[in-house]
Order: structure tokens, then sequence, then C-alpha cells
């Protein structure tokens, strides 16, 4: 498959076994120029395995992996050229600066570094902290540093792993907006990510796997349709009242796990029942999304379940917003 295909990104029947396991299960996966692709999967999923061999960090033990058109070997560098990124937490020299790691970087990467350190730290918004040695980063400025030791390359693909881990609301919200200028300039993005919400604001594309498998694999537009119908908190001045209400007009309407009701239906018919309950003089005292459909479409893809007020995946967590420590 020749790059005029558009396929920036492309694994082929990719296996990786551990004794009887296996972490990645014969998966296909394409990512288009231009484009941003969640990696979605509970932990185990075999995800991190997955970026390892995109990543040319670890060998499969059937398939391939091409990058712009070419298969690109495990180890192999110069396939690689144009690929930045990390997998897991971004590792630094602690004792030196982030400006002076950096340097080392470039130096290393010769003509492959095309933007320069202190550039690179204006945009992830450490320029400040440039001189400060890495020892004393949080984990959401050594993410950071990550992302800029990334663009000092300049790079077509850039594969990142949980890049918003540990950062506080206002970083992850600037480290999204980045990832999609990245994208409308021309670069791809391909980033594994527990944050549904994240996912939602920044992704063309997504693929879930699950047990080593790929579960789905498709345009984020082709996920929210088939996501089920978005459950919505209700409570009211008469919860009886409301519900004989709903039964006239056919709306599904149960008593909620605590207190309140639980209201299932498309948009326009929950906004027709809401207007019938003030006809009825029956007061809205509540009414919010229960469990995002991506949510519930996620843990029913990956085997996982689904509590009132939130994600809850057994075994793993997916977040809805974003939750940080630092203390920039």
């Amino acid at each position: 498959m020749e790059e005029s295909d558009g396929l920036v990104l492309e694994t082929r029947g990719l296996v990786k076994r551990f004794g009887e396991t296996a972490a990645v299960d014969s998966v296909d996966i394409g990512v288009g120029e231009g484009t941003v692709c969640g990696l979605l999967g509970r932990n185990g999923a075999g995800k991190t395995t997955l970026l390892r061999m995109i990543m040319g960090l670890l060998p499969p033990d059937a398939g391939a992996v091409r990058l712009f058109g070419r298969e690109a070997p495990a180890g192999d560098a110069a396939a690689r050229q144009a690929v930045a990124g990390f997998v897991e937490e971004p590792k630094f020299y602690p004792y030196l600066s982030a400006r002076r790691n950096l340097e080392l970087l470039a130096l290393l990467d010769g003509d492959g570094a095309r933007v320069s350190p202190d550039k690179a730290l204006e945009l992830v918004d450490l320029s400040r902290r440039g001189r400060d040695k890495v020892r004393g980063f949080s984990t959401g400025m050594k993410q950071r540093l990550g992302i800029a030791a990334a663009l000092v390359r300049s790079p077509r693909l850039l594969v990142l792993d949980e890049p918003t881990i540990g950062l506080d609301p206002a970083g992850a919200a600037a480290v999204r907006a980045m990832v999609r200028e990245i994208a409308e300039g021309g670069g791809t993005v391909f980033l594994s990510s527990h944050n549904m919400t994240e996912v939602a604001d920044i992704c063309d594309s997504v693929v879930i796997i699950h047990e080593g498998n790929k579960v789905w694999d498709g345009t984020l537009q082709g996920l929210r349709e088939q996501a089920p119908v978005a459950a919505y908190r209700l409570r009211t001045s008469d919860d009886e009242r409301a519900q004989a209400v709903a039964r006239e007009h056919g709306v599904d309407v149960t008593r909620g796990p605590a207190s309140g009701l639980m209201v299932r239906a498309e948009d326009a018919l929950r906004d027709k029942f809401v207007i019938e309950l003030g006809y009825e003089n029956i007061a809205v005292r509540q009414l919010e999304p229960d469990v995002p459909p991506l949510e519930a479409l996620f843990a029913s893809l990956t085997g996982g379940t689904v509590t009132t007020g939130g994600t809850a995946t057994t075994g793993d967590t997916v977040t809805t917003g974003d939750t940080g420590e630092e203390a920039a």
C-alpha cells in the first residue's frame, strides 16, 4: 500500500503473545493523514503493547506495522524518522533542567530536530520552568515535557500514551487544543486515553480493543450513532404522576436506584415529555445526564458495568472529565 492511500499508520494482523496470553491478537487498524485517532481499552486490554510495537520498541510475533505506506520493522529508526511520542510515562534525566534535556534530545536527533527546545517549551507552556531540574516536576509537568520532546522533531505522526494524565483541567484543555492544531496543520495523532470526554472532544476516529482484540474501529460519529440512548436523572414535585404522564406518552421512565426517576428517550421525545409535565403542573426539580452514551457503549463493548452517577467498569475506570494533580 502506498502513502497516497492516505494512511499514515497501519497495522496488519498484528499479534504479540506473552506465554499463552495474546496481548494483541490480529489487530488491523488504519489512521489517515491529518486526523486524530483515539485508542481506547481497559487496563490490560493491550493498548501499551500495541503502542510499543508501533513505536518499534517491541517486535510482533506476527503481522506488520506500516508507516507512511512502508513496512516499519521493530528497531527500524529510519522508518520512524517522522514519528515521535512516548509510551507510558516519559523519562528524562532528573538532575538536568527541562531545557537541557530537550537540547540533548535535539542533539541526538541531529537533522531530525526541527523545532528549538525553547519553542517546544513555549508550546507546552513550560517556558518559565525551562531552567528547573526535572526532578522537581509533577507528573503533569513531565507529561507536558514529554510532548515538548516529541514536538522538537516536528513529527508527521505523533504517538501519545495518556497525554493528559496528571494534568489539571486547564493543562488538559491546552493539550487537547494542541493536538487538534497538529491535526489541522496536516499532522496525524494516535493517542491512547481513558477519558471519554477527551476522546469525544478531539478525536476523528476511535479504535477500541478488549483482551487483545479489536472490538470497534470507525469514526467518532459512527460510534455516537451506535451508542445507546442517554439516560437522564429526573426529580419532580410528584414522581408518581410524572410516571403516569410518561406511560401516556410512551416514554421509558423508571424508579432510580436511589431516589427520583430515570428517563431513557431520544432528545425530541424527552423534551416533549418535560413540556407535558409543565402542562400537568408537575415541577421539574432536576434533569441531568446519568451515563453519557459513549461511555455506556464502551462499557458494553469491553465487558464492563456502568453505575449511576458516573462510569465504572469492572476492574478499571473510565473518566468523564479532567482530574489532575498538577501544581506548576
